[in-house]
């Protein structure tokens, strides 16, 4: 990728020296998660979405889940040791994240809020989660992963 093109995903990955692969592809919103998996040649297993919930108590966590799964309200709530979650409205997300919604990174957003991954990421070699713009995908290792956004694994799905 030319230097402009740079994400402040990227950006955050390059300044603490992690190695990432970075994968474009025709920005579309309508696409699903399995259809970029598709787009991408991957598993559907490999290629996380990243979700964005506040929890009873009024604080926000990010879920990051394989693309075709579904966020289990109850247990992430219990991985967050709230007594319940709700997804964020869609509106809410730019201004609380500085991500648009198909473009969410769990990387870089503009608060870091406590974060969770599936308990199959750390299993895969490479992951792949949104580079921060529609359009966008990254693809590193899923304790880099970890580290770069203090995600923890968790069983959510």
């Amino acid at each position: 990728m030319k230097k402009e093109d740079k994400t402040n995903v990227m950006r955050v990955l390059d300044g603490k020296k992690i190695a990432y692969e970075s994968h474009s592809y025709e920005a579309d919103p309508t696409l699903s998660g399995a259809e970029i998996a598709g787009i991408l040649g991957e598993d559907t297993e490999k290629v996380f979405k990243t979700l964005v919930t506040q929890g009873k108590s009024g604080s926000y966590y990010v879920f990051v889940v394989p693309v075709e799964a579904e966020l289990d309200l109850k247990k992430a709530a219990k991985a967050a040791g709230e007594k319940s979650v709700s997804m964020i409205k869609q509106k809410e997300l730019l201004p609380l994240t500085g991500y648009v919604h198909g473009g969410c990174s769990p990387i870089g957003m503009k608060k870091q809020f406590k974060t969770f991954i599936h308990e199959t990421a750390p299993s895969y070699e490479k992951v792949f989660v949104s580079a921060g713009k529609v359009g966008c995908q990254i693809e590193l290792a899923p304790d880099e992963l970890m580290k770069v956004s203090g995600a923890v694994v968790a069983d959510i799905v």
